[in-house]
């Protein structure tokens, strides 16, 4: 199997690439567009701010590419997001995919944000292993995806909202399964094994 990473100013590439070298799973990390094109799976990581990565993406064509795709495509936490229409994050335009609106959580008395910790998924017949129900995993982000229709996956944080989402080969995951332990490494190979 031939696996992407996409190449950007993403900063949690290396946590991934660790948690697939602990699977097993070979990979490249590669902004080159027929690369990408041509894997039979592309993971799109992020870690950073949505406006200014949203610029990046379309400075290097890299939003189109990521639209375009056709074989399963898994955005982790700001990739996720940014797989939305729009975020409250300097109101930045996303790429789409989902058509949501990514909302920053309101800081509540015992609710600091960002919201950073371990949280239980409560999750839908869907992509993700039905193992993972009730499985803890690891989330660092300020800003959320509501519950919408493509949601397979629920956490609480101030509110409910997506901890994971899929539509058609688009997947994604607002916590980090590079980060998240055994849990994580299921979510990984839940999406390994996509057809």
């Amino acid at each position: 199997m031939n696996l992407a990473i996409i190449k950007y100013n993403a900063g949690n590439i290396q946590s991934v690439s660790f948690a697939l070298e602990r699977l097993g799973i070979s990979f490249s990390i590669t902004d080159n567009p027929e690369e990408i094109r041509k894997a039979d799976k592309v993971i799109f990581p992020g870690v950073g701010e949505a406006s200014t990565t949203m610029q990046y993406l379309r400075d290097k064509k890299l939003d189109k590419l990521i639209t375009s795709l056709k074989q399963p495509v898994l955005g982790i936490c700001l990739g996720m997001q940014l797989m939305c229409r729009f975020s409250e994050e300097n109101d930045a335009t996303c790429l789409g995919i989902f058509d949501e609106t990514v909302k920053r959580f309101l800081p509540q008395p015992d609710k600091k944000v960002p919201h950073m910790g371990w949280n239980k998924l409560d999750v839908k017949p869907s992509w993700l292993d039905p193992a993972l129900n009730d499985q803890h995993v690891y989330f660092v982000h300020s800003y959320y995806v509501p519950v919408n229709p493509f949601t397979v996956a629920v956490t609480d944080y101030t509110v409910p909202f997506s901890a994971a989402m899929r539509k058609d080969n688009f997947f994604a995951a607002q916590f980090h399964p590079e980060k998240s332990a055994a849990a994580g490494e299921k979510v990984l190979q839940s999406f390994i094994s996509q057809p």
